[in-house]
């Protein structure tokens, strides 16, 4: 019998002075709707990549990213700076979006 694949979320979070972004939630389930559900009533932006997702989801709740992931989640936070400012860029190469 097939079990359809359970949803995930993490949620990150950089501060100036910050040396990484930190997850600062992540989930399965109804806990990852939960997650999607609030951060688009709060305006922010869900991306989907399951391959990224399935690398944060290792990382510790309150823990910065790990330097592997820096090169991947700064291009995701540059592409989502361009698209805030109306520009239509294109899904960055290192992170694809499912």
């Amino acid at each position: 019998m097939n079990t359809p694949n359970r949803q995930l979320a993490v949620a990150l979070a950089y501060r100036s002075g910050d040396a990484a972004p930190k997850v600062v939630a992540s989930g399965r389930g109804l806990i990852a709707q939960a997650i999607i559900e609030r951060a688009k009533e709060h305006g922010v932006f869900v991306h989907e990549s399951e391959e990224l997702v399935a690398m944060l989801m290792q990382v510790e709740l309150d823990q910065h990213i790990p330097p592997a992931l820096y090169l991947a989640v700064a291009e995701l936070l540059a592409w989502l700076y361009r698209l805030e400012r109306g520009e239509n860029p294109a899904i960055p190469s290192t992170v694809k979006a499912s």
